[in-house]
């Protein structure tokens, strides 16, 4: 998805107001059944890109009620949440809302959402993983996964062949031997792997790929665990990406990574699969060359597994002020089911469930995103999580680590620190 998904932070506001609302009530699925009127907020990725799928969800509902009234709300992804923290604080809540999956956790915490019941919507059972969480807080479901978005391999065919290279590395030994090979060919300018360093998501996808976390719960208490021998193994490999086959700039991040790969001096880059194909828009190619010689693949891990990758995507919850809960149930459940995924499919997104999912890898055109997302993680579901990405504790570390600042055992001690400082607050 070509969108960035952040943290939802900065929500204290309207605290107090939806405090006062009773969030704690039993959901029973009844409430607001016999609404008359609907307001659903979605991204402008719907409107844009698949109107359809929300009618059909509007002639689901209003064939089971006939006289409701839906109406629609279209956002940007950078001022939604402004203009949604400002309606939570009044009795006007919309009552459908899309959200990232990482922005979820802050409005759960303070009590934004409505709990829902899980079994009443299709493929909830075998929801991803990394997706299942991002609604979960506190042993409750607060909001139903709605699309997701993994990461690959993206390289330079026509580099690899220059090095003799014939196929995609389906192995991690077979993966640094190709680099090694390309960046003995291209020469110590060149980035065999442009991995920009503050990437916090490929760095974790190296530590829970060798067995550790960011952070770990314990008798109801979050703690770090960036320290630990599993996770210092990861960071550990992560540097040695750096060292070995990174030689730009050592303090950026991943946001401008599709313009710098249109530059045309790096082979390999790591992350959403509409980066290399952004980078190979005439406007951002500067090659000219890399519309054809493109070639995406599921990166393969040092564990001798596929590397796990962070899973991004959008979530729809219904607000706690919302007064027809029950239809807004109904209207997610129509959206989401399984025409919606079908629907999401065919226009290159991934489904909500495992299911679906798994059909995708018998083609051709969407088995390697596929296959990528079957091995998924996502941050840890703590009270305190809007305060540890808002304090950018993770680019810290990794910068610190990359520029050779701290070393890879002081970084992490550092960064375990400062979370637990912040990670069990709300």
């Amino acid at each position: 998805m070509k969108r960035k998904l952040i943290a939802a932070i900065g929500i204290a506001g309207m605290v107090v107001s939806i405090a006062a609302c009773g969030s704690d009530k039993k959901d029973d699925g009844k409430a607001g059944s016999d609404a008359k009127e609907l307001t659903v907020w979605l991204t402008v990725d719907a409107q844009n890109n698949w109107p359809n799928l929300v009618k059909a969800a509007d002639a689901a509902v209003q064939k089971k009620h006939p006289s409701i009234k839906i109406k629609h709300e279209y956002y940007g992804w950078p001022d939604k949440n402004t203009k949604l923290d400002a309606v939570l604080a009044t009795d006007k809540a919309p009552d459908v809302v899309e959200m990232g999956n990482t922005e979820m956790l802050g409005y759960m915490v303070k009590g934004a959402f409505a709990p829902v019941d899980a079994s009443q919507f299709s493929n909830s059972s075998a929801w991803l993983d990394g997706l299942k969480a991002s609604v979960t807080y506190d042993g409750k479901t607060y909001g139903v996964p709605y699309y997701a978005g993994g990461r690959v391999g993206t390289w330079r065919k026509d580099i690899a062949k220059a090095s003799g290279i014939k196929a995609a590395p389906k192995t991690y030994a077979e993966l640094t031997a190709d680099l090694d090979k390309i960046q003995k060919k291209q020469g110590a300018k060149f980035n065999a792997w442009y991995q920009p360093t503050r990437d916090w998501y490929a760095a974790m996808s190296f530590v829970y790929d060798a067995g550790g976390s960011i952070a770990k719960e314990e008798g109801g208490q979050w703690k770090a665990n960036l320290s630990s021998p599993e996770s210092l193994k990861g960071l550990n490999e992560f540097k040695t990406v750096l060292d070995k086959y990174m030689h730009g700039d050592k303090t950026k991040d991943e946001s401008d990574r599709y313009i710098v790969y249109g530059q045309g001096k790096s082979d390999l880059i790591f992350g959403a699969a509409w980066e290399g194909a952004t980078a190979a828009d005439p406007k951002n190619d500067k090659t000219g060359k890399l519309k054809d010689n493109l070639e995406n693949f599921v990166m393969p891990g040092p564990s001798g597994k596929n590397l796990p990758v962070f899973l991004g995507g959008s979530d729809l919850a219904i607000p706690v002020k919302s007064k027809a809960q029950g239809v807004a149930a109904e209207w997610i459940n129509a959206f989401t089911g399984p025409a919606g995924q079908k629907g999401l499919m065919a226009k290159g997104n991934l489904p909500n469930n495992k299911t679906d999912l798994a059909t995708l890898k018998n083609d051709p055109a969407t088995v390697v995103p596929a296959t990528a997302a079957e091995s998924n993680w996502f941050v840890p579901m703590a009270p305190g999580w809007g305060q540890v990405e808002k304090a950018q504790i993770l680019q810290t570390m990794l910068q610190s680590i990359g520029t050779g600042k701290k070393s890879v055992e002081a970084a992490a001690k550092d960064a375990d620190t400062a979370i637990d400082k912040v990670i069990n607050t709300k």
